[in-house]
């Protein structure tokens, strides 16, 4: 009967059949999908990172799956505001702590990279302007990993992670641990002391460019300079505005520490993405 109104005992007789309904509803719908959703209890709260969708360490855990009994939940991705960070390296260097040459990736367009490995001492990237001083000279500590990476397996007589042409060399580590991370620390900022004087040349030389520097967690870090031709060089210092030829890096990850230079001419986002795996594998 149109416009009519139901008396409050009808009220209470629909409400009834609708709360018998849903649950009627809400059970046959957990025998087929094998769940059973019910409704939170009047005046409950949700837990503050379902409420926020944040994980407890404050990191979005975005379109991760929600856990099921038996299985962790998903790892929120490391990021560079310090949640999830990870943590400094320990132990001693090996050949798994240094740069492969997946890191280059096809785009870099140099083709298949030969890798050499050695363990002693020896020059580590220091140029002319920087006196060519060896890693013991510089530091007075012991031996370290050497590793270069090449287009050719024609090395140099006097060091095998050398090519013996200079134009088939991709890039070279040098990579080795402190007894504290402190001292790591100190030791990669005197390795990063001994590039600055490079940063100035006469009009004409080759110079780094200003320091960049990326910062994963507090004692996992990394400082790197492109490297500019004598022929963009008309002031004595890098020129503003123009992408670099490769570069160097100083390395640190709690007790590890080294320098990488990139003798590919890479620009600034590809030295960036390859500093940044360097110091992830240190």
């Amino acid at each position: 009967m149109k416009g009519g109104h139901a008396t409050g005992g009808g009220h209470a007789v629909v409400r009834l059949r609708s709360a018998v309904a849903a649950l009627v509803a809400a059970a046959a719908l957990g025998l087929v999908t094998g769940r059973f959703v019910l409704p939170s209890p009047p005046g409950a709260d949700a837990h503050p990172a379902a409420r926020s969708g944040a994980s407890p360490g404050g990191a979005s855990q975005g379109a991760s799956a929600p856990a099921r009994p038996g299985m962790s939940a998903p790892m929120p991705a490391p990021s560079a505001s310090g949640s999830g960070s990870p943590m400094g390296a320990t132990g001693p260097v090996t050949k798994a702590n240094l740069l492969e040459p997946a890191a280059f990736g096809p785009d870099a367009g140099i083709g298949k990279i030969h890798v050499t490995d050695r363990y002693g001492d020896g020059h580590y990237a220091n140029a002319a302007c920087t006196g060519e001083k060896t890693l013991t000279e510089t530091l007075g500590g012991p031996g370290a990993h050497f590793r270069g990476l090449m287009t050719s397996t024609r090395t140099d007589p006097s060091d095998a992670t050398l090519a013996r042409d200079s134009a088939d060399q991709v890039a070279r580590e040098v990579a080795a641990e402190a007894r504290t991370p402190s001292l790591a620390q100190n030791f990669s900022q005197r390795l990063l002391l001994e590039q600055v004087p490079c940063q100035e040349e006469a009009p004409g030389h080759w110079v780094y460019g200003r320091t960049t520097t990326l910062r994963i967690a507090p004692d996992v870090t990394a400082s790197w300079m492109g490297v500019y031709p004598g022929s963009l060089n008309t002031t004595g210092t890098a020129p503003e505005g123009e992408e670099p030829c490769g570069g160097i890096a100083v390395l640190r990850s709690g007790t590890h520490y080294g320098v990488l230079e990139v003798e590919a001419c890479l620009g600034t986002a590809a030295m960036d993405r390859v500093v940044r795996t360097a110091l992830s594998q240190l």
